[in-house]
């Protein structure tokens, strides 16, 4: 087992939460996620990561798989301009490589904004540390735990 898929389990563990890890064939994008789990697109929460500006920190929003998040907005609810994060900076600051980045489970605490619409469904999904293992979980534990601050930051 991947140490980021165990850092995964291990905070889900922390939580209190009786989430199942599955593995799939790929789960490197929503799509691919989706039909792996046989669920609407919406029902995966994608990790999105970008770079503060000003800060150099990632930053992270976590959305519901069919949505775009909205570079303006984000940057404005984040209180400074976002850049495009790379692999180095993702990797150093969550421990997770892209396409595996989870909602939790990080090295190093993140300042996360949460999707609204991802609380429409009574389950979602989740990347669970490697581009082909997610988790699923009602969407206020994936919130709660991930400590974001719900927004409106998409398109």
């Amino acid at each position: 087992m991947s140490k980021s898929l165990k850092r995964v389990r291990a905070a889900l563990e922390a939580a209190g939460m009786d989430a199942k890890i599955e593995e799939t064939p790929l789960a490197r994008t929503a799509a691919d996620a989706a039909a792996a789990i046989g669920c609407e697109i919406d029902q995966i929460a994608k990790s999105i990561i970008f770079r503060g500006d000003t800060s150099g920190a990632a930053i992270l929003f976590i959305t519901a798989g069919g949505n775009t998040v909205d570079a303006a907005k984000a940057a404005q609810i984040a209180g400074e301009p976002l850049g495009k994060a790379d692999a180095s900076l993702i990797r150093a600051q969550t421990g997770f490589a892209i396409g595996g980045v989870s909602p939790v489970g990080h090295i190093n605490p993140v300042t996360a904004f949460f999707d609204p619409a991802l609380l429409n469904f009574d389950r979602i999904w989740a990347a669970a540390g490697t581009p082909h293992h997610v988790f699923g979980a009602k969407p206020q534990d994936i919130f709660r735990i991930s400590n974001a601050e719900a927004a409106d930051f998409t398109s």
